[in-house]
């Protein structure tokens, strides 16, 4: 019989000061389970909170359990007992120190007699279905007791406490995970839950993450997922994505972060395999040594899948196309558990489509990219002062638009202070001449009143070094994100009008406009699912309040054809018929209802194979691909 199995310690003037903390980790070096601390009098040698806290600290799997049971108000009786605040409080800050692993209700467990055997124990963990905890005073007791049950027989995966379990969300089918995946498969009881619930900029609390490390372990993920239609079910690559759809609530989360790898596959071609999970900061330094590169957004802590899949409008952008624009092929597991390999003469619909519209269609395991030959290139970052905004925005756009191709620059902005606006322009001119790099970023001093400045000679593997790196704590975000995205075909002075009108209203704290043109027109629009190849500029504004997001953004739509949605957060029907003109969005409904026929990947924008014709867009786009 299979049985969670601990000991029961307490604190004695018997006791050398270590002894407890040196049979806590014994226990857990012997695979038991629970470390019960026994209620001291207040006189005790030791508090029994302090020394479950610092048994906690000297253990990283087993259990510690502490009877928190206290009255619901101080004994005037006894001036030593602590206070139930006092109470409330250490239990929540063990709990806190060691998530998942503290029991703090001694109906939980059972407590056998010290001399039971084998036998005894099982038939007591029969009988209360509950962990069974011996008392013992000593490293022989505790032998004797661990040898007891050898050969228990273990749950696939890890073991996990009675206090970790009780933390599973209803619905899911815990023991059901597959074998493949039970060992870094991550509840919500686990020690590491903290480091992989949230995201870049959501909190999260996923009921259970799947962290498949090949493509066989991905087909078994969505085939346990499958069997949990009604639950949400986010795709994560690195977490960093604005939309925030790669965690949730209660739902599960895929997690192909282990599926890192960066391969040269021939460096004639130019050709590379890229992992989903790899960042864009170590694909950059990998790429570096033979003096290539490729375009991908503008901060080295993104994920390659979920960026290679919707787009990549970058630094290298508006002289080397789009990031996907570069791939050869795509490695991906569709929700039937097959792998599939689409290029441009094999699945070449499927291709078409995870350019631009990938998370609906499976999961990518792998990329095959063409990358450029990229040297030096000239790096500036600025800092306006203006107290013109309208006038700055109509300027850049106008600098930005008729810039070469090999200049690229973004410009981030905020809510005036004081009739004063600050401008942060970040530009990449991908040329080794430096007299050329300064010529091209020159004009746009005229934006305001300069007031700090930074321009390097650098390669792009430096720039995107500058990204922080995710330690094993994880990622931290909070909150829900509010984002809204939109091309624009030109920055004209009423849009600059409108924008500035907005920024005022105290609704945006982080405005953004992205220079496109260049490469990225040079591909046909019917090319990629990815169709807005014409636009001038992307734009995303964000906010703390959605309500006063859309309100202050409203006035923005008439100027729009299009969105990203890599940037986009409103998840509503509409977004969708933004994003995909109606002939690119019929196409990919009949391509879903081929690969996705039962919908299980609609949680980051849900194209329904169901659906209706798509309606009329509220952005219209342009002709050439209406």
């Amino acid at each position: 019989m299979d049985f969670e199995l601990g000991i029961v310690l307490r604190a004695t003037d018997e006791h050398q000061a270590n002894a407890p903390t040196d049979l806590a980790k014994l226990a857990e070096e012997r695979g038991l389970d629970l470390v019960v601390v026994e209620p001291v009098p207040a006189d005790g040698a030791i508090d029994s909170w302090t020394l479950a806290a610092w048994l906690a600290g000297a253990t990283s799997r087993i259990g510690i359990g502490i009877d928190a049971r206290r009255p619901s108000a101080p004994d005037p009786a006894d001036s030593a007992a602590p206070y139930p605040s006092v109470i409330e409080r250490a239990r929540e800050s063990i709990d806190r120190l060691a998530p998942g692993r503290v029991m703090t209700d001694a109906a939980t467990w059972v407590v056998a007699s010290a001399d039971s055997d084998a036998a005894a124990l099982a038939a007591v963990a029969q009988r209360d279905g509950r962990p069974v905890v011996v008392p013992v005073n000593s490293r022989e007791e505790l032998e004797r007791i661990a040898a007891l049950v050898p050969d228990r027989t273990r749950a696939k995966g890890r073991r996990r406490s009675a206090a970790a379990r009780a933390r599973r969300v209803a619905g899911i089918d815990y023991d059901g995970v597959p074998e493949s995946l039970a060992e870094t498969a991550v509840e919500p009881g686990d020690p590491e839950y903290a480091s992989v619930a949230s995201t870049y900029l959501r909190g999260g609390q996923p009921g259970l993450v799947l962290r498949p490390r090949t493509p066989d372990e991905v087909g078994d993920a969505l085939a346990f997922a499958s069997r949990h239609p009604e639950l949400p079910l986010g795709i994560r690559s690195a977490g960093h994505g604005i939309s925030g759809r790669s965690t949730n609530k209660g739902g599960l989360v895929i997690d192909v972060g282990a599926m890192d790898s960066i391969e040269v596959l021939d460096v004639d071609r130019r050709l590379v395999r890229i992992g989903p999970g790899a960042t864009w900061k170590r694909v950059a330094a990998a790429l570096a040594p033979y003096g290539w590169a490729l375009g991908s957004g503008d901060y080295g802590g993104v994920g390659v899948g979920g960026l290679a899949t919707a787009g990549g409008i970058g630094f290298l952008s508006r002289k080397h196309g789009l990031t996907i624009d570069h791939v050869r092929a795509v490695e991906l597991v569709v929700p039937d558990g097959r792998l599939v390999r689409a290029t441009a003469t094999e699945n070449p619909d499927l291709f078409w489509a995870v350019r631009g519209a990938g998370a609906n269609f499976g999961i990518a395991t792998a990329f095959e990219f063409e990358v450029s030959e990229v040297g030096d290139v000239g790096w500036a970052q600025l800092m306006f002062v203006t107290n013109d905004l309208e006038e700055s925005l109509r300027r850049y756009g106008e600098l930005a638009s008729a810039a070469p191709r090999d200049t690229t620059v973004f410009l981030v902005t905020g809510q005036p202070q004081d009739g004063m606006a600050r401008l942060q322009l970040y530009g990449m001119v991908d040329n080794p001449d430096a007299d050329t790099v300064v010529e091209r970023l020159t004009p746009f001093l005229e934006l305001g009143m300069l007031a700090q400045q930074q321009v390097v000679m650098t390669r792009y593997e430096s720039v995107m070094a500058l990204a922080a790196d995710v330690g094993p704590e994880g990622q931290h975000g909070y909150g829900e994100p509010h984002s809204r995205s939109a091309f624009i075909d030109e920055l004209t002075p009423e849009f600059a009008r409108d924008a500035t009108r907005m920024l005022e209203t105290g609704a945006v704290h982080f405005f953004e406009l992205r220079a496109m043109g260049g490469a990225i027109a040079d591909v046909s629009p019917d090319a990629t699912a990815f169709a807005f190849r014409t636009p001038a500029f992307q734009v995303t504004a964000m906010g703390a309040r959605d309500d006063r997001l859309n309100r202050a953004w409203a006035p923005l739509r008439g100027h729009m054809d299009g969105l990203y949605l890599s940037f986009e957060t409103d998840r509503t029907p509409q977004t969708l018929r933004d994003a995909f003109p109606p002939r690119v969005l019929d196409r990919l409904r009949a391509l879903k209802r081929r690969y996705d026929p039962h919908n299980l990947l609609r949680d980051n924008f849900d194209i329904d194979p169901s659906g209706a014709t798509s309606l009329a867009p509220a952005q219209t786009p342009r002709e050439a691909i209406a």
